[in-house]
């Protein structure tokens, strides 16, 4: 069975992209069809564009049967397609609950990766962590305003003084004993995820914030890109799902990944001669 790494990698090459396109279902600004046919016709029009998707579970639990099926019919569509979900859900807990927690991630949805908090410490990323073909993308700089509370922080590591969010990357690659862990970086601050990338080497990193977020493409790519010029995932969310609210939505998506799948192609360009 492929890896997710695999999976991500092929599918970056197949499409030539590192765009990831976030799944976030909000019926307040969907034009006025099932969540399922909404998340569907847009992977229809976009998965020749992209390196995964990232359906953001709260949207689709908060909708209850509706959303689980949407959710069961995103993750098939996608496979099918030869494409990736990484399933953003930032779990955690105690060992036994993490476990359990897994299991449903990985066993019953079939996810491919998911996002999960390292707050509480290696038992409770452990279960996560077990199932050796699945990506575990922790969360280390994040994109929301408040992560600067804790994540840039200063701690002392012995006799060292860094960032929480550096301890966080160092750590996760003392856990990365599969080869399956990789990182959540946000495109608000490009010089953190430089950083991480000198810890973490050619672990993948996913980065949102991009778009509506406005994170900084450009340089986030220079900072970020891997030895081979990938590694990343650049994830757009409200900007190019809810491209417009009318029968042309899927369309009008495809249209906002074309122009960014470019965009991060253009940039990577000059990222491989920093």
């Amino acid at each position: 069975m492929a890896t997710f790494q695999e999976k991500l990698t092929n599918a970056a090459n197949k499409n030539n992209s590192l765009l990831c396109v976030g799944l976030d279902p909000d019926k307040a600004l969907m034009p006025q069809i099932d969540v399922a046919t909404f998340t569907t016709k847009i992977i229809d029009a976009t998965s020749d564009l992209v390196c995964c998707y990232k359906p953001n579970l709260a949207f689709f639990e908060a909708l209850g049967n509706e959303g689980l099926d949407a959710l069961t019919k995103v993750v098939a569509l996608a496979h099918a397609k030869g494409i990736p979900v990484i399933g953003d859900s930032k779990r955690e807990d105690i060992g036994n609950s993490s476990r359990f927690y897994a299991s449903r991630l990985f066993d019953m949805l079939g996810l491919d990766a998911v996002t999960v908090n390292p707050y509480m410490g290696s038992d409770s990323v452990g279960p996560f962590l077990e199932y050796k073909d699945k990506g575990v993308l922790v969360l280390c700089r994040t994109s929301n305003p408040g992560a600067a509370d804790f994540q840039e922080q200063t701690v002392l590591v012995k006799g060292t003084k860094m960032p929480l969010f550096e301890l966080v990357a160092r750590t996760t690659v003392k856990w990365n004993r599969n080869g399956n862990i990789g990182l959540v970086a946000g495109a608000t601050d490009p010089k953190a995820i430089g950083e991480i990338r000198k810890i973490c080497q050619d672990m993948p990193i996913l980065i949102p914030g991009v778009g509506a977020q406005a994170g900084d493409l450009e340089t986030s790519i220079r900072f970020g890109v891997d030895s081979l010029g990938g590694g990343l995932m650049l994830n757009s969310s409200r900007q190019t799902i809810y491209a417009s609210k009318g029968n042309d939505f899927a369309e009008a998506s495809r249209k906002v990944a074309v122009d960014l799948r470019d965009k991060i192609n253009a940039a990577r360009l000059p990222a491989l001669k920093k």
